[in-house]
């Protein structure tokens, strides 16, 4: 009978590779159209393979632990030819059969066996082994280090997947202090046997988003804010909402009153915000994913709720529906989770801002009402923007709206 390829979809956008986690099936079980039959981890989430058709799992070509580029068969399945026509779906081409075949006969501990498809004109061939997208080693951030790359240092660097950001801690003996490759040789071997571990997919990817976020100008500006108002409105909801959705709820509203805040600077155009999507931070292990909550500027907190607290489950599981980590147009984080007063948080490298909340002291607190010190839940919020496209008076009158409108919260 005809064999189906299982293929590694595109799991997301800008996601090239995929690393297998788990297979739910073994070879010569029954499967199902649609079934979910092998388990991969992105950079961004936990997501599952289906199958194109029913049938019989007939190979398995992958391995669980190794990463996977797009489009790569990851096994076969045998199906009838009814199933086939029912479905819509292909048969695996001869230039597959033959890969099998060397990869059955190399076996599989052998690095041959490990073997890599890619779709090409609708057929399937065996490219050259994929490395992983984002490579680096932990070299810590200093202040020597290299003005200048010298093409043989770029390619050395190249070679061990390094950035000039992680050469920045190695003093160099060229001209000018340019880091050379002895120097670098030198520090790679000074550091051989220190203790390291491995950095995972996520952590690689946090990595990368920061150094792109980090090429712009980027600035930070601060407002206090009284949260006794915020805190009592929320203590008579049910069920009671988190203090984010507040902060997204006020970021929102601000924003849309707004816009160009927001906006993207292309060329010499800023391009405004079609919607006022917001993402939140979530932390989990190893890294920080965002959901995006769609326009939270026409929903109140109280119909955010469950949206918000269904969102931020599904990003500590690692279980975040297709899509929900794309489009927003800037994001808050509450920093103050982890005891922290104060903080400058980076935006995403596709977003202008980043709102930040920190915890809450109690401090005295003048009161015009009662002409005195008062005692009062105080917190900070932290506003990042890129300088491009808004300057500091901007930023802060934006910042001043949003506590404005937390200082009312039952407006929100």
């Amino acid at each position: 009978m005809p064999r189906i390829p299982i293929v590694m979809p595109q799991l997301g956008e800008s996601i090239a590779e995929a690393t297998i986690i788990r297979f739910n099936v073994s070879v010569g079980d029954v499967v199902e159209v649609d079934q979910e039959i092998i388990e991969v981890e992105t950079n961004k989430a936990t997501m599952g393979v289906t199958t194109l058709c029913g049938g019989v799992l007939k190979e398995i070509l992958a391995e669980e632990g190794v990463s996977y580029a797009v489009g790569s068969v990851l096994g076969t399945v045998e199906a009838t030819e009814e199933e086939i026509e029912r479905t819509g779906v292909s048969t695996v081409r001869e230039g597959v059969s033959e890969a099998v075949e060397t990869q059955e006969k190399a076996g599989g501990d052998d690095e041959e066996a490990n073997l890599h498809f890619k779709t090409e004109d609708g057929g399937y061939f065996e490219p050259k082994d994929v490395s992983p997208t984002v490579q680096g080693l932990p070299v810590p951030a200093g202040k020597s280090g290299a003005h200048y790359i010298s093409p043989r240092m770029r390619a050395r660097m190249n070679e061990l997947g390094l950035r000039a950001a992680d050469i920045s801690a190695i003093p160099g003996s060229g001209g000018g202090g340019r880091v050379t490759v002895e120097d670098l040789e030198g520090f790679l071997e000074y550091i051989t046997d220190w203790p390291a571990s491995a950095a995972s997919p996520m952590r690689l990817a946090v990595a990368d988003a920061m150094r792109r976020s980090t090429t712009r100008p980027l600035a930070t500006v601060g407002h206090p804010l009284v949260m006794d108002k915020l805190l009592d409105h929320r203590r008579v909801q049910n069920p009671k909402p988190g203090l984010t959705l507040y902060v997204l709820r006020a970021f929102a509203i601000a924003l849309s009153e707004s816009p160009s805040s927001a906006g993207y600077l292309i060329g010499e155009k800023i391009v405004h915000p079609k919607s006022f999507d917001i993402g939140c931070a979530v932390q989990v292990d190893n890294g920080v994913m965002v959901p995006v909550i769609r326009e939270v500027d026409t929903k109140t907190v109280s119909e955010l709720n469950s949206e918000y607290s269904e969102l931020v489950d599904q990003a500590r599981n690692r279980r975040l529906p297709e899509g929900s980590l794309k489009g927003g147009i800037a994001t808050v984080t509450n920093f103050g989770t982890f005891g922290l007063t104060w903080g400058t948080p980076i935006p995403l490298p596709n977003e202008t801002l980043i709102l930040g909340i920190s915890a809450g002291v109690k401090r005295p607190v003048w009161s015009d009402q009662v002409n005195a010190f008062v005692p009062a839940t105080e917190a900070e919020l932290a506003l990042t923007f890129d300088h491009r496209v808004i300057d500091g008076g901007d930023a802060g009158r934006l910042l001043s709206r949003v506590a404005e409108l937390l200082g009312n919260p039952e407006s929100l």
